[in-house]
C-alpha cells in the first residue's frame, strides 16, 4: 500500500477544482453541484464550501444516489438506497457538476447521467473527481481533475475522508505496477 495524496493535496486538489469550475461556468449563479455517495457527497460539500469562500455567494448542492441506475447490481452486494437531494432551484437548465472520489470504468458516471435524466435536463453536464485512476470501459472522461494516478487493473485506489474514516488519504493499493 502506498500514499498517493496526503491530506493537503487533497485539500488544494479540491481548491483547484473549485476555481476550474468557476472558470468554466462563468461564476457560480447557474452551478448546481451533486455529489455522488458516498465520498462524492462529501466532496461536493467542500467544493461548495471552497466556491461560497472564492465568490462570497452559496452554491445549489445536493446528493444524486445512482444505485437502482448501476448495471452491476445482480453481481454486487445489496446496499441500502442513499437518499437524493436535488437543491431547490433543481437541474432544469442549469450547469451540473456531478462529484466523484474516484474514476476508473466510467460505469458509476454512466448511471448518475441515467438518474440525472429521470429528474430533469439541466443546461449542461460536467463531471468532477478527486482521482482519475484511467482504465475506462465507456467513453467517459472528467472536466475536473485533483490528481490523474495511473494505475495497473490490479491494483485498487482508496479514499479515506476524515468524515468517514477519520482519515484523509488517497492510497493503492495491490501490487506495485
Amino acid at each position: 500500500m502506498s500514499l498517493a495524496l496526503p491530506a493537503p493535496d487533497i485539500a488544494r486538489a479540491l481548491i483547484r477544482i473549485s476555481h476550474e469550475i468557476l472558470e468554466r461556468n462563468s461564476g457560480s449563479a447557474n452551478i448546481t453541484l451533486l455529489g455522488i455517495p458516498t465520498r462524492g457527497a462529501h466532496l461536493a460539500k467542500r467544493i461548495a464550501f471552497a466556491i461560497e469562500a472564492i465568490e462570497g455567494t452559496s452554491v445549489q448542492m445536493g446528493t444524486l444516489d445512482i444505485t437502482l441506475h448501476r448495471d452491476d447490481l445482480r453481481m454486487r452486494a445489496p446496499r441500502a438506497l442513499m437518499p437524493t437531494v436535488i437543491p431547490s432551484l433543481g437541474v432544469e437548465g442549469r450547469d451540473v457538476v456531478l462529484v466523484d472520489d474516484v474514476l476508473f470504468s466510467g460505469r458509476t458516471i454512466r448511471a448518475a447521467l441515467d438518474a440525472l435524466g429521470e429528474i430533469g435536463r439541466p443546461k449542461s453536464v460536467q463531471l468532477a473527481v478527486l482521482v482519475d485512476r484511467g482504465h475506462r470501459q465507456l467513453p467517459i472522461r472528467a472536466d475536473f481533475v485533483g490528481k490523474n494516478l495511473p494505475t495497473s487493473i490490479e491494483q485498487s485506489v482508496v479514499v479515506h475522508l476524515r468524515e468517514l474514516d477519520g482519515a484523509e488519504e488517497v492510497l493503492i493499493e495491490g501490487p506495485a505496477s
